[in-house]
This record gives structure tokens, sequence and C-alpha cells, in this order.
């Protein structure tokens, strides 16, 4: 991987950034390109910078991290770090893509950098199509999973992102566009029927 992925740490202890920046430093995908303290600091270092992914702490001054995601129209990959259990299931209703609980063991920090790897990559291959048996990384209920593409039945228009209907499986969400999802869809397998739903044609059993 030549183009490393570009991190913004976000918490009010210094000590915590200067844990988790260590903890980063063993990732040679990772750059960590700034830190913010709180809120304010976070929106204006997110708009210079564009970090693809932020380590974001929830219990700050004054305003948390939820409130930071209020703020600003953010499309990267966002992993909450935070001290308490509690906020799980809200954190992935704003697709987290994970949920890191202090104090973090560098165990714990591989298994969310090779999720990260692994989504980054899948995402970066727009011009590469998608093989029927390959995996995707979906945020599902208050976790996310790897699905394999041919258990989608269908990939609906859910504003920025798309919600996938997965066969056995309760409904998925992933950022990415219906039109990325054409470029990279095997066609044989899958079929765009409207502007905002694509289908599985493997699960068509009848038309009318």
């Amino acid at each position: 991987m030549t183009k490393k992925i570009t991190a913004l740490i976000i918490d009010d202890e210094r000590l915590a950034r200067n844990n988790l920046r260590l903890l980063l430093s063993e990732f040679e995908e990772i750059e960590v390109v700034g830190e913010a303290d709180g809120v304010s600091a976070a929106i204006s270092k997110i708009r210079e910078l564009t970090p693809e992914v932020l380590f974001l702490d929830i219990q700050m001054p004054g305003q948390t991290g939820f409130d930071l995601l209020d703020q600003i129209d953010y499309c990267g990959k966002i992993i909450f770090v935070t001290a308490f259990d509690q906020y799980a299931i809200r954190a992935f209703t704003v697709n987290a893509m994970d949920y890191l609980l202090k104090p973090i063991s560098p165990e714990r920090m591989e298994k969310t950098i090779h999720r990260l790897l692994a989504q980054t990559n899948l995402d970066a291959g727009d011009d590469d199509e998608l093989k029927y048996d390959d995996r995707l990384f979906v945020s599902i209920l208050n976790g996310c999973r790897f699905i394999p593409l041919n258990e989608v039945v269908i990939i609906k228009a859910l504003g920025d992102y798309t919600k996938l209907i997965i066969n056995g499986n309760p409904n998925g969400i992933m950022l990415r566009s219906m039109k990325a999802w054409e470029q990279k869809l095997p066609y044989n397998h899958f079929t765009r029927v409207h502007r905002s739903c694509i289908v599985n044609i493997n699960f068509i059993e009848k038309f009318e």
C-alpha cells in the first residue's frame, strides 16, 4: 500500500492523544496528520486537513463527539475512542467503523487497523469490478461485519449512504453512492432497476 491513510486524533486529554499516537505509530499504513482537543478545534482541523479517518473521543468538555458529527459533513471513517461503553449503540447509528474502549491494547488496535485497511482498500478500488464472492465490510445493528456480496439482495439509495438488504441478515449500511456501486458490481449478477435501487438478479423469482 503506497498511499498512507491520514488520521486525525480528537481527544481533550493530552495523555490520551499521546497514547493513541504511540499505538498508531506501529502501523506504517497510518499517518497521523493532526490532533484536536475539542469540537471547535476538530472542525477546523477536519476542514484544513481532510483526514480519511477520525479517532474520536466522545465525552469532551462543552460538546461531545456526537455534537461534532452533527456540525460537519464528514464522509470519512469514524473510530470512537472512549472510556465508556454506554454509547456503543448510538455510535453505530452514525456509521462508526469501530468503538474502542480505553485503555486500548495493542492487540485490539491491530484488529481495528486491519478492518480499516480492508475497508479502505475496497473503497479505493472503484475502477475494479467486485467479484461475486468478494466480501463487504458492512455496518449492521450495533456492530460491523463482513458480508459476502452474493448475499446482498437489494441495494437502495439512502442519502449519502446506501442500504443493503441482505439475505438471512438484518439490513446493512455503507457509505457508497449508487453510481459507485454500479461501476463496481459484476454486471452479470446485479442490475439497476431504478435510479435508487439495484437488485441481485439471482434473487429474482418473477417479473410482473
